[in-house]
């Protein structure tokens, strides 16, 4: 019996797919590592790096033309996650829409995240 494909985790909106793209190109690199962190005053931080090659437990995503890798702690927290690519004239940046995220602080780089219930 054939399994049903996987939801990705992570999705990238186009513009994101194509910053990331950009990136990796001018810096040689192979894939973008996203995940979460313990930190800041809201407790946790969403993370990014560059990455030249899968950890064994990295959670690989293809969309959009860009693949990704999700650190294997972070799936439960980024599950239905979008990462898009945000363009004002006061800033440029990565922003992750989440819907675990419950809160965050007033400065906007730390967040709380509950992790996805099972369903």
């Amino acid at each position: 019996m054939a399994r049903r494909p996987r939801p990705k985790p992570v999705r990238l909106s186009d513009a994101a797919a194509e910053r990331v793209k950009d990136i990796m190109a001018e810096r040689g690199m192979g894939y973008l590592r996203v995940g979460v962190t313990n930190g800041g005053c809201a407790g946790m931080e969403y993370v990014m790096d560059y990455a030249s090659e899968p950890a064994a437990l990295d959670e690989v995503v293809e969309d959009n033309g860009v693949t990704i890798l999700i650190d294997a702690k972070a799936v439960l927290f980024l599950l239905g996650s979008e990462l898009d690519y945000e363009t004002t004239l006061l800033h440029e940046k990565f922003v992750f829409r989440n819907p675990n995220q419950t809160d965050a602080c007033g400065c906007g780089e730390s967040v709380t995240i509950v992790p996805a219930a099972a369903e």
